[in-house]
C-alpha cells in the first residue's frame, strides 16, 4: 500500500473494528481515522491501549451523517475507506429491522456517494491507490445443505433482515465500482470470535453464562453448523485484501473450522472445566439448556477461501483449539470490559423473540 498514508476505519470500536484497528497501529505505519457511532456493541474501553498513539484519531460520527462524513473526508484525505461499520446481530435484526436497514443500507449508500466524489477530484496517482474496501458477511450467501461451500460466486439468498441489509449494502457497493468506477472490494467472512466481542453472540454467552453457573442456551437441537474464524486471522485478511485484492472482486474468508453449536458449545465447557473451579459445577456440560430455535435459523454455513488463498496468499495462522482456548482466557482474565458492557444493561438477555410463533 506504498503511497497510502491514512486509512479511514467505520465501527472501529466494534468487535471486529477494534482488532483491525489494533492491529494496524501495531503491525503497519498507517495513521488510522476511527469513525463509530458508539451504539450499545461501540466501545471505546476495546482500544484503550492505542488511544494516545499519535498515528490514530477517534470521531464520534454516524455514517448516515452525510455532512459530518463529508468533512472527514475534507480534514483527513484518506487513502483507503475500510468499511465495517454495522448493526450485526441477527436476533437484534428480527427484534428491529428498520435500524439495520437504516445503518446498513442507507449508511453504505452515503459512505460510497461521499467516497466516490471525493475520489472523482483526487490526483491521477491517488485516484489509481484509493480503495473502499466493504466488509460482509457470508450470511448473505443464506443456508448451505449437509454438502457445499459458499463460494465467490454463490447465488445471494439473504434469510434474515440483518443478511438482506447485508446483501443489499453489497450490492451497492458492487454497483458504484460498475457504474461509476469507484475502486471498491468486497470480503464476506464466517462466523468470527475472540477478544473483545460484544456478549450477544455465541461464544461470549456461553463462556459468561459457564463463568456464572447460568443455563448455557443452545438453539434447537443445537446441529447448525457454523464456519469459525478466529478474529485476527480475519484482520490479517482484511489488510491483504486491501493491499493485494483486485478492485471489482469479491473475497471469501474463511477458516475451514465447520463445526455444529452444540460441539462448539461442549468444546467451551471443557475448557470452563479445565480453566475454572466452580464448587457448584463439576462438568459445565450438565449447564446446556436446549431452548426454543431462532426463526429462520439457517441450517449451515461454510466457507470455500481458495481465492484469497491462492491469488492473495493469505491462510489462517491460528488453529481452531489454539484461538478458542485463547479467547475463553481472554473473557477470565478480562471480566472487568464485561462488567462495563452489563452497566449499559444488557444481561445476557435472548433477543429475536419477536419472530418466534406461539
Amino acid at each position: 500500500m506504498s503511497g497510502r498514508k491514512t486509512v479511514l476505519v467505520t465501527g472501529g470500536a466494534g468487535f471486529i473494528g477494534s482488532n483491525l484497528v489494533r492491529y494496524l497501529l501495531a503491525n503497519t505505519g498507517y495513521k488510522v481515522i476511527n469513525v463509530d457511532k458508539l451504539t450499545y456493541a461501540g466501545n471505546l474501553e476495546s482500544l484503550a491501549e492505542v488511544k494516545d498513539q499519535p498515528r490514530y484519531i477517534f470521531k464520534k460520527v454516524d455514517i448516515c451523517d452525510y455532512k459530518k462524513i463529508s468533512r472527514l473526508f475534507e480534514e483527513y484525505a484518506p487513502a483507503a475507506v475500510l468499511h465495517l461499520a454495522a448493526e450485526s446481530h441477527v436476533d437484534r435484526s428480527i427484534d428491529g429491522p428498520s435500524q439495520f436497514l437504516y445503518t446498513n443500507v442507507v449508511g453504505t449508500y452515503n459512505l460510497l456517494e461521499i467516497s466516490l466524489k471525493y475520489w472523482q477530484k483526487l490526483k491521477s496517482a491517488q485516484r489509481e491507490s484509493f480503495r473502499f474496501l466493504h466488509v460482509s458477511t457470508d450470511e448473505v450467501f443464506g443456508s448451505l445443505g449437509s454438502q457445499g461451500l459458499f463460494t465467490e460466486d454463490s447465488q445471494y439468498h439473504p434469510n434474515s433482515p440483518y443478511s438482506a441489509s447485508k446483501a443489499s449494502s453489497d450490492h451497492f457497493v458492487r454497483a458504484w465500482h460498475h457504474t461509476y468506477g469507484l475502486p471498491g472490494l468486497i470480503t464476506n467472512c464466517s462466523n468470527n470470535y475472540g477478544p473483545y466481542q460484544f456478549p450477544e453472540k455465541l461464544i461470549p454467552v456461553i463462556i459468561l453464562n459457564g463463568l456464572n453457573s447460568r443455563p448455557l442456551p443452545v438453539y434447537g437441537t443445537g446441529n447448525n453448523i457454523r464456519d469459525w474464524l478466529y478474529v485476527e486471522d480475519h484482520v490479517r485478511a482484511i489488510l491483504t485484501v486491501l493491499e493485494k485484492g483486485k478492485t471489482g472482486e469479491t473475497y471469501n474468508i474463511g477458516a475451514r473450522n465447520e463445526i455444529t453449536n452444540l460441539e462448539l458449545v461442549r468444546k467451551i465447557c471443557v475448557l470452563l472445566d479445565d480453566l475454572v473451579r466452580d464448587p457448584k459445577v463439576q462438568r459445565h456440560e450438565s449447564l446446556i439448556q436446549f431452548v426454543t430455535d431462532r426463526p429462520g435459523h439457517d441450517l449451515r454455513y461454510a466457507i470455500d477461501p481458495a481465492r484469497i488463498e491462492t491469488e492473495l496468499g493469505w491462510r489462517p495462522v491460528f488453529s481452531f483449539e489454539q484461538s478458542l482456548r485463547k479467547t475463553v482466557q481472554w473473557y477470565l482474565d478480562n471480566q472487568e470490559w464485561c462488567n462495563l458492557i452489563f452497566k449499559k444493561q444488557y444481561r445476557l438477555e435472548r433477543l429475536g423473540l419477536r419472530g418466534i410463533r406461539k
